[in-house]
């Protein structure tokens, strides 16, 4: 509930805002106002779909776990990707390691309202119904939901777009979200088509700049959990916005 009632504030006070240099705009789930965190962008389009559709890279931060180097071999594209981001605004960084992303130079006194890894996967080492492959998976997730508590605001969101199915529900996504105090506020179907230009890519192996299939994929959407007070305190936040916004409006008059 105070997720959505922050979320109720900050749009009524920008609304209220009528000197506001730049008109705030959105591509599905994100907007320009928002700082947002992108993990694990191999090639650099999930960012580059949405500072295209902002008009701005200002408040984004795109990463990548390979370096500039790597990512010149596994991926042709994202060259063009990287010079794009930078010159609308972006923040790149490579060899950002969801495991000790908090403690990077380039992040650690950061908070973000929306930090975004898309469909991470540790690697191909087998068949992805083995048990250990399974493991490897459930790690890398639950290590990035540790980093990710940690930088996140507190009326933000962590977004995992995942595949749904089996073997892919054995990840217990939202039981590794709990181990770090994050609950599922909604879940929704994945459209690679909402995001024009995004390349989901393998990554890793002999095929790393591969696309796969994403049948059944979907966006969890994770908020701190909040105690009744500090719903109770949100509240409060909203009534706060809304005199403040109502003032404004009478003093233009």
């Amino acid at each position: 509930m105070a997720t959505q009632v922050f979320e109720a504030a900050q749009a009524i006070s920008m609304e209220g805002k009528k000197d506001a240099k730049r008109k705030v705009k959105w591509l599905k789930h994100y907007s320009s106002a928002q700082s947002i965190l992108i993990v694990g962008d191999g090639d650099f389009s999930f960012a580059l779909a949405l500072a295209t559709a902002f008009g701005s890279g200002e408040n984004l931060v795109a990463t990548s776990l390979d370096s500039y180097g790597a990512m010149v071999l596994k991926h042709y594209q994202a060259v063009s990707n990287v010079i794009e981001l930078k010159r609308l605004g972006a923040t790149v960084l490579h060899d950002v390691n969801a495991n000790t992303m908090k403690l990077h130079t380039s992040l650690k006194m950061k908070q973000f309202d929306r930090i975004v890894f898309n469909f991470p996967h540790a690697g191909f080492n087998g068949p992805e119904t083995q048990l250990h492959v399974i493991k490897s998976h459930k790690e890398l997730v639950r290590i990035f939901f540790r980093s990710a508590s940690q930088l996140l605001s507190p009326d933000g969101e962590v977004h995992v777009s995942h595949k749904t199915g089996h073997p892919y529900d054995r990840w217990d996504i939202e039981q590794l979200a709990s181990e770090y105090s994050l609950v599922m506020s909604e879940k929704v179907p994945f459209d690679k088509r909402d995001y024009p230009g995004y390349n989901q890519k393998r990554g890793d192996g002999r095929k790393c700049n591969r696309s796969f299939p994403l049948r059944n994929g979907c966006t969890f959407k994770f908020c701190v959990e909040h105690t009744e007070a500090e719903d109770a305190s949100a509240l409060v936040s909203l009534v706060a916005a809304l005199a403040k916004v109502n003032m404004s409006r009478i003093d233009t008059m």
